[in-house]
């Protein structure tokens, strides 16, 4: 009697400890794969002061409306990790200005107006490693940072 007993006490505590993992492994917060890169990406952390925004002020865009012209204006800063990076964009300054007017008057003004400043912050690096890929220089530049924008 006393081994029946045994055996009914120890199987049940399989059963219990079964169930509390199962119920765990359940229940917890899952982590999708996003999630996991993005906690990957930020345990890696830089060093602001390492950056170097290089501004590029007034840059107008002239854009044919329905009725009117329409101008647009934005100021971008291009970001750099490099002081001689830096140098490099004050010289070439006008070929980045032509690139970025070249790049958005290809578009339509209503377009333009409700594009999202991520995506014309992608479409303008973009546009711009293109240009000095074509013209067989390194790209002097880490990325494209809007830091105005006025749509008249």
């Amino acid at each position: 009697m006393s081994r029946v007993i045994l055996l009914i006490v120890g199987l049940n505590t399989v059963i219990t400890v079964g169930a509390a993992v199962t119920g765990y492994l359940y229940w917890r917060p899952h982590r999708s794969s996003v999630q996991v890169q993005q906690a990957d990406e930020a345990s890696v952390h830089q060093d602001i002061s390492e950056y170097i925004f290089y501004p590029i002020d007034k840059i107008v865009v002239n854009l044919p409306g329905e009725n009117r012209e329409n101008y647009f204006l934005l100021d971008l800063a291009l970001q750099t990790n490099s002081k001689a990076k830096a140098a490099t964009l004050k010289q070439i300054e006008p070929m980045l200005r032509n690139a970025v007017i070249g790049s958005l008057s290809l578009l339509k003004f209503s377009d333009l107006r409700v594009m999202p400043i991520v995506d014309l912050q992608v479409r303008l690096e973009s546009d711009l490693r293109k240009g000095f890929t074509a013209k067989g220089l390194d790209v002097p530049f880490d990325g494209v940072l809007v830091s105005k924008l006025l749509v008249q």
